[in-house]
């Protein structure tokens, strides 16, 4: 079931960042030109991250998870799909005791990280955190969101400029998906004093 947010800005089709600022339009046309949500189609591709909810700095990137189930196969699909851009390269790796394929690439002045883990990628956690972020950036408006953009040019990941301007305590990524359980009146109340 989606929530409010998700039905405002339905992240599951990428066309929403054809009406978006600069650079979504820009990472728009250069996902068409690619063929990229196409070419991962069967992997239930959804486009995470900064980007989609408008906080990226220029050095963002391209986040895309895949739901994957045959880690090998989907590494050896990524190298014959994107294997001759720049910078490429493909690793499994393993965190929290779950294996997933990570690889990266540029292309015209982006780039990109595809992520395949065995979960759907509605469950997964960037996904998760993206979700929760962009609920909190529309509950706590335009002030907090450029505290945010400041901490991340200031060096810090996505989350921890979350935590730290939420003073979460803890570990950032867990302690961000604990926020997407409550109600916006739950999170106006914590964190609008």
């Amino acid at each position: 079931m989606w929530t409010q947010y998700e039905k405002e800005r339905n992240f599951l089709d990428i066309t929403y960042l054809k009406h978006g600022n600069e650079r979504q339009k820009k990472a728009y046309a250069v996902l068409e030109e690619l063929l990229i949500m196409d070419k991962l189609q069967k992997y239930h591709p959804i486009l995470v991250g900064t980007i989609p909810i408008e906080i990226d700095i220029e050095s963002s990137d391209i986040d895309i998870l895949c739901e994957v189930y045959e880690l090998g196969s989907f590494s050896d699909y990524l190298q014959k799909q994107f294997g001759e851009y720049p910078r490429f390269f493909v690793l499994e790796k393993e965190r929290d005791a779950r294996k997933y394929v990570v690889a990266k690439f540029r292309y015209d002045g982006f780039d990109f990280e595809i992520y395949g883990q065995d979960i759907p990628t509605i469950h997964q956690n960037g996904y998760r955190h993206m979700v929760i972020e962009h609920r909190i950036l529309k509950l706590l408006g335009s002030a907090f969101r450029n505290n945010v953009i400041r901490y991340k040019k200031q060096g810090l990941k996505t989350e921890h400029a979350f935590a730290k301007l939420l003073n979460l305590k803890g570990d950032a990524y867990h302690e961000m998906l604990e926020l997407e359980y409550l109600s916006d009146e739950e999170l106006i109340s914590r964190f609008l004093k």
